[in-house]
């Protein structure tokens, strides 16, 4: 019992670990601690408060006036004035209307940059995962070359090898070692840039395996979809209703504004008082602003149909080049699995059927099968990354 008990507890423990370190973890992350995140979503926030500024009345205007008689006996004139100027109330209604439309763009907009991080993150992820694999297979390949190696040590200190099989084993040992070498660097490299993303904290991520996301099996069906979440057609389309509503707010601000206040005025042995009402009638202020409103409906509408088809197009490149490099990849697994013949060289060389020189060549051709199987795999999810973006 308490053998299944530390099994279950192992078991759980190690599902935690990959679960730390998987694409969605770091994603999730990233959108939590990346500071250019945090930064534009202060400045949306402003960005909304902004646009809700100048939709309400203007500000009462009070005047008061004291004027000395001159001559004296006619005594001082003293004035008191308080007005307030005010819109239609249908002007009032639309100005609020267009504030939450033009807040809706600045959404969007965050959306946006929010997806273009993400994507550059799971690159790095996927990028990341790679180079993982590829160490994982060096190391492999390291206790291979290391045994050969050592075997030839051997062999020549016996006499039962000579200097140029030597210094084959060698060179292939210090070429694996100074690929492994390499591929720290580049992973440390790749760490530094999700740290980058993640806010200055370091991220650490194990996994060699990429997760099976599908590609979508009917391009049209799945673009129905995408083009609905995509933030910057979203942007677009909200670009034309605001440039709409813009056009009946112009045509509105072409009816008057009135003003209405109290006004009193006093002088020696007189008091007038009463109620004070103004019109102004907009009759040169706005002018060619209606015909400028609609033209910008024009270049929204423009705009609009332009993004949708060049996303269309974009989407469907990716989509061809995804579904290339998934036949590729697949085509290069299969074929790696029918053609393992790692364990048969080895047998091969060990019962000196083979020489050294034919063994290494023969195991290149493996491996160089292995770096193209992994890379293969490794531009496929990078491309369906790019495609799937919108679902980040």
């Amino acid at each position: 019992m308490k053998t299944i008990l530390i099994s279950i507890i192992v078991f759980f423990a190690s599902i935690s670990l990959y679960a730390q370190n998987s694409v969605a973890t770091v994603l999730k992350a990233v959108e939590d601690n990346n500071t250019t995140l945090k930064a534009l979503k202060e400045t949306a926030n402003a960005q909304k408060l902004e646009n809700k500024t100048g939709i309400y009345l203007s500000n009462p205007e009070v005047e008061f006036n004291y004027l000395w008689g001159n001559p004296s006996a006619i005594g001082n004139r003293t004035d008191f004035n308080i007005s307030q100027t005010f819109d239609i109330p249908t002007i009032t209604g639309m100005k609020r209307k267009m504030a939450d439309e033009r807040n809706g763009l600045v959404e969007w907009q965050y959306k946006a940059e929010r997806m273009n991080i993400l994507l550059e993150t799971k690159q790095y992820c996927l990028e990341l995962i790679y180079l993982n694999a590829l160490k994982k297979e060096l190391e492999i390949r390291l206790q291979h070359a290391q045994t050969i190696a050592f075997g030839y040590q051997n062999r020549l200190n016996s006499g039962d090898a000579n200097k140029l099989e030597f210094n084959k084993a060698q060179l292939s040992l210090s070429t694996i070692t100074g690929e492994m070498a390499r591929i720290d660097v580049e992973r440390n490299t790749l760490l530094s840039q999700l740290k980058r993303l993640n806010g200055g904290l370091d991220i650490s991520m194990d996994d060699y395996r990429f997760d099976q996301e599908q590609l979508p099996l009917n391009f049209d069906d799945w673009y129905q979809q995408a083009e609905q979440k995509n933030p910057i057609l979203a942007y677009v389309k909200q670009e034309v209703l605001v440039s709409q509503k813009q056009v009946s707010l112009t045509k509105a601000k072409g009816l008057p504004t009135f003003s209405a206040g109290y006004m009193s005025e006093n002088v020696v042995g007189q008091r007038f008082q009463g109620l004070a009402l103004g019109v102004s009638v907009p009759l040169w202020e706005n002018k060619n602003r209606v015909k400028q409103a609609k033209t910008a409906v024009v270049a929204a509408q423009a705009r609009e149909t332009d993004s949708k088809q060049q996303f269309y197009n974009q989407l469907q490149i990716q989509y061809n080049r995804a579904l290339g490099l998934k036949n590729t990849a697949e085509a290069y697994r299969k074929s790696l699995t029918m053609t393992n013949s790692t364990e048969l060289l080895k047998k091969a060389l060990d019962a000196g059927e083979i020489s050294l020189l034919n063994y290494m060549v023969e195991l290149g051709f493996y491996y160089n099968m292995v770096n193209q199987t992994l890379e293969a795999e490794r531009d496929y999810q990078k491309a369906l990354a790019e495609l799937s973006a919108v679902e980040l």
